[in-house]
């Protein structure tokens, strides 16, 4: 028998846990080396300022959005369409789609590689076993999700709070082993210090950082699901600030515990490596053991993601109707087997990958950035004519809409070459969809649409001469 909706129906602390559930996963465990590969502590603070300041303020375009239009209620998808058109939507719900299916990717790889610094077999994550034992994970959280979206994001809460006790330790942990002569030694990070270097350090994370603070629109695309709709601006904001809070902590805190080149040296996940020059290999295991909850965790709440919008552009057409199908549990069953279709297959391509992990968690960035720019140009766009409310909303759309065209640019041209292979076969079935219904694409969009093929054939042509690689 079907669940009602009101069974279905998600509190304020089940949204808040989606939204932390999203954020915190894979990423947070890479950063201490991941940061300290790039930038010493000027260069990560000046890259946490503008990434949380341009993240708050789409945390605050969400919010506004959810009380604005509460009739939108599917979230990054129904944003775009409303604002620029049936393509922009399809593209928005394309990019966040397949970004939720490589940041479930990059989940995978980073739980086998953890597990392969004490099973030699699963080695980096890429290896054949480990991609294997990736699948039957994959698959078995797939029947897991078809059970119910409310059972799954009951586990969803549980896991979340099951991870941020690992993560409060190691902070704690970091206070205790901070040294202030190592830290000041960092600053810099590199030598000699240079002013004039550190906006190259600095933008050299700023792709991390869009990682880790995607699924901040958790709340937003399960808003159907909510008791209360004001309750979707809140979970988005509060879960945002905290944890913002945690990822500046572990960031910057790791500085006075190893000097920056050895930050670099460590093996992933490097949290567990700061964690053992602190307490020694118990640490390094305790780390490993909470890493494993947390991305498993990470990885249930982009499951549940990916399909609710797959399922959402099916509703509004955006999709092939068949994907709007909900089983007798009021799950969206063909697009969940669409979803982890293509996990499968972008797992199966990371074996050829020369850093898997960090491939598939800076094209995660690239691929989300495109509906993030979207949802904030649609608030730009009501602000400026007037139905956005006060005026302070619209230099906070102002704000959000550059912070993610910004960092759409500054990850360079690779990634956006990869991200048009993704996009354009969306895109070309869409468009003969539409010839068939008889609807046109408007000028702007046929552009559009010739800009990323072109992109496309570059991308294509660079693979196969080599300069430009997985």
């Amino acid at each position: 028998m079907a669940p009602t909706a009101g069974d279905r129906r998600l509190s304020l602390l089940e949204l808040t846990a989606l939204v932390v559930g999203s954020m915190i996963g894979s990423g947070i465990f890479a950063l201490p080396g991941a940061f300290g590969n790039t930038t010493g502590v000027y260069g990560a603070l000046l890259a946490w300022l503008i990434a949380g300041t341009g993240m708050l303020m789409l945390a605050f375009v969400f919010q506004s959005l959810s009380r604005l239009k509460p009739e939108l209620d599917t979230g990054i998808y129904a944003y775009a369409k409303a604002g620029f058109g049936d393509y922009a939507g399809l593209l928005s719900a394309v990019g966040y789609w397949l970004g939720c299916c490589l940041a479930d990717v990059a989940c995978l790889i980073l739980i086998k590689a953890t597990l392969g610094q004490y099973f030699p077999a699963l080695g980096d994550g890429t290896t054949v076993i480990a991609i294997l034992s990736a699948s039957l994970l994959l698959w078995g959280f797939h029947f897991l999700i078809l059970r119910g979206i409310k059972e799954a994001a009951l586990i969803n809460t549980i896991a979340t709070v099951a991870k941020l006790v690992p993560l409060a330790v190691f902070v704690v942990f970091l206070f205790i082993g901070f040294r202030a002569d190592v830290f000041a030694l960092n600053l810099w990070g590199f030598e000699p210090p240079a002013a004039s270097t550190l906006w190259q350090q600095t933008r050299g994370t700023l792709l991390l950082t869009v990682f880790v603070f995607v699924g901040i629109e958790g709340a937003s695309v399960y808003s159907r699901y909510a008791r209360r709709r004001e309750d979707v601006g809140i979970a988005t904001v509060a879960g945002f600030l905290g944890v913002l809070c945690l990822l500046v902590m572990v960031t910057i805190l790791s500085y006075g515990v190893l000097l920056r080149p050895d930050l670099a040296a460590l093996a992933t996940p490097s949290m567990a490596g700061v964690m053992e020059a602190i307490a020694g290999r118990w640490g390094a295991l305790f780390i490993s053991i909470g890493l494993l909850v947390s991305v498993l965790g990470n990885y249930l709440s982009w499951s549940l993601l990916a399909a609710e919008v797959l399922h959402s552009a099916a509703l509004n057409d955006a999709m092939p109707r068949a994907l709007a199908r909900e089983n007798k549990a009021g799950v969206p069953d063909a697009a969940l087997w669409l979803t982890n279709g293509v996990i499968q297959a972008f797992l199966l391509v990371s074996w050829f990958a020369d850093y898997a992990f960090t491939l598939a968690l800076k094209m995660t960035s690239a691929m989300t950035l495109v509906p993030y720019l979207l949802v904030a140009a649609y608030q730009l766009k009501l602000s400026l004519a007037g139905e956005g409310g006060h005026a302070r909303m619209r230099w906070i759309a102002g704000i959000a809409t550059a912070y993610a065209a910004a960092m759409l640019l500054s990850g360079g041209s690779r990634y956006l070459l990869l991200s048009s292979l993704l996009y354009v076969p969306g895109s070309i079935l869409f468009w003969v969809w539409q010839r068939q219904r008889g609807i046109a694409f408007r000028p702007l969009e046929l552009l559009v649409l010739v800009v990323l093929c072109t992109m496309a054939v570059m991308a294509l042509v660079g693979m196969g001469s080599g300069w430009l690689r997985l």
